[in-house]
């Protein structure tokens, strides 16, 4: 089966693509994550996704980075109450999308590998994209390798993030590490910040 995987980081990358591969199947692979903030960390996810998956021989493709139109759709009402599942949402429709319009049997996700994530709101988003996009979704529960996975990335020196990508993690990180942080009113424009950080 000929299987398009949505790639959300390189560490995460080389246990899904090694484990397609073991059972037959011909990957390619789509990094589309505009949710990455700020800019200058997108641009280190997608260089080390790039540099693994030409390591592996995995052919990739990076749409362009529109974190305007993210901060458009995350911020609106009931996607920002619940703006993980939404985040999941517009970057797996992409990649259904893409997967259904250039030939691929099916679509799955590294981020189903990722024991941090809500493993069964993801299956289930995936399914609905799916049958809405008229593509299959390919299920595979990946977090068995991702200790592994990562250890492996550690001795290869990969970049390894400590956050998931969007501006709001990055902001819970920080309070975690600086609680006086915490008590500092913060006001943002989410999509002004993403224009200004495309401009860069």
């Amino acid at each position: 089966m000929k299987i398009l995987l949505h790639i959300c980081c390189a560490p995460c990358e080389i246990y899904p693509v090694e484990k397609l591969r073991k059972d037959k199947h011909a990957a390619g692979g789509f990094f589309y994550n505009p949710n990455i903030h700020p800019y200058s960390e997108y641009l280190k996810r997608k260089d080390e996704v790039e540099k693994y998956s030409k390591e592996a021989g995995l052919n990739i493709t990076c749409p362009d980075y529109d974190a305007a139109e993210y901060f458009q759709y995350i911020m609106d009402g009931e996607n920002l109450k619940n703006r993980c599942p939404a985040c999941w949402r517009i970057r797996i429709k992409r990649c259904a999308q893409f997967a259904k319009e250039n030939g691929f049997d099916a679509f799955t996700a590294t981020l189903l590998g990722s024991p941090y994530q809500d493993h069964e709101v993801l299956k289930n988003i995936c399914e609905d994209i799916a049958q809405a996009a008229g593509v299959k979704f390919y299920y595979e529960d990946f977090r068995t390798g991702f200790k592994a996975a990562h250890d492996k990335a550690k001795t290869k020196g990969m970049y390894r993030q400590n956050y998931c990508g969007c501006l709001f993690s990055k902001k819970e990180r920080i309070k975690k590490e600086r609680p006086e942080a915490q008590s500092q009113p913060v006001l943002i424009s989410g999509k002004r910040q993403a224009e200004e950080e495309q401009k860069k």
